[in-house]
C-alpha cells in the first residue's frame, strides 16, 4: 500500500530535504507540497473532493498568514480522520503538547534522523499516534489524574487558549493591537480582551515585561 503525504512548509530547501528523505521508502510517495495554511487546505480539499488526498499531513507549525497549529485546527475540523504529523524547529516542550491536544497524530523536530521520519510517517498512517521519548515525557508532565490538565505543573504560558497563545506570540514579536487583528481576522476589541487575559495569565503588566517573560521561560523561538 502506498502512502500518499502532503508536505506543508514555507521553505522550498526544507520540502526538498522532506521529499529526499521520504523518497528512501518505496510505500510513501509525495503527492504534494504547500508553502502555506491556505495552500495545504485547499489542496486537501481538493485531494479529498476527487478521492486523490493525502494520507498522511506533515505540517510545519512556524508558517506565514495561518501558523501550523491554526491550519491543524482546521484541517482536524474538516477532516478528523486525517492523520497530521507536526514538524518543528523548537523544542518539544513548547508546542508537542498543543499539537496533540488539537489533534495532531505526532509530533516530531526536523532535526530527527530519516529513519525516524519515515517510521513517524507509517505509524500515523495506521492510525496510531507517534510519540517520541521525550515529547511522552512532556505529555505525561500534562496530563493529570482523571485526564485532566494539571495546571499547576505547567508554565505558565501553556495555560493560554489555542487564540491566547496565537496572540501571545504576536506581542512578544513585537505586533501591534492592529496588526494582530489584520492577521488574524479579529476586531482590535477582541485583541485587546485576548491581551488583558495573558497579562493576567502570566502576572506582568505590559508588553515588556511579557517579552522578558517569555525569553525567561523560552516561550518563543529566538
Amino acid at each position: 500500500m502506498t502512502i500518499r503525504v502532503l508536505i506543508c512548509d514555507d521553505h522550498l530547501i526544507v520540502r526538498q530535504g522532506i521529499k529526499q528523505v521520504l523518497a528512501e521508502a518505496e510505500d510513501l510517495r509525495v503527492m504534494g507540497e504547500a508553502a502555506s495554511g491556505p495552500e495545504a487546505l485547499q489542496q486537501v480539499r481538493s485531494g479529498m473532493a476527487t478521492g486523490q488526498g493525502p494520507d498522511v499531513v506533515l505540517l510545519d507549525i512556524a508558517m506565514p498568514q495561518r501558523d501550523g497549529l491554526d491550519t491543524l485546527k482546521s484541517l482536524k475540523g474538516e477532516f478528523p480522520k486525517l492523520p497530521v504529523l507536526m514538524l518543528s524547529t523548537y523544542p518539544d516542550r513548547q508546542y508537542a503538547v498543543r499539537s496533540l491536544k488539537l489533534g495532531a497524530a505526532g509530533y516530531l523536530n526536523k532535526s530527527a534522523d530519516s529513519e525516524q521520519m519515515i517510521e513517524a510517517v507509517r505509524t500515523v498512517a495506521r492510525g496510531r499516534l507517534f510519540i517520541t521519548p521525550s515529547v511522552a515525557e512532556h505529555l505525561a508532565g500534562a496530563v493529570g489524574a482523571g485526564g485532566r490538565a494539571a495546571d499547576e505543573g505547567l508554565p505558565l504560558h501553556e495555560l493560554l487558549s489555542h487564540r491566547e497563545h496565537q496572540v501571545f506570540r504576536l506581542l512578544v514579536a513585537g505586533r501591534s493591537v492592529g496588526e494582530i487583528a489584520q492577521q488574524l481576522s479579529l476586531s482590535s476589541n477582541t485583541v485587546s480582551t485576548y491581551r488583558a487575559r495573558i497579562l493576567e495569565k502570566t502576572g506582568v503588566r505590559n508588553d515588556v515585561e511579557l517579552t522578558l517573560f517569555a525569553m525567561r521561560n523560552e516561550s518563543v523561538a529566538p
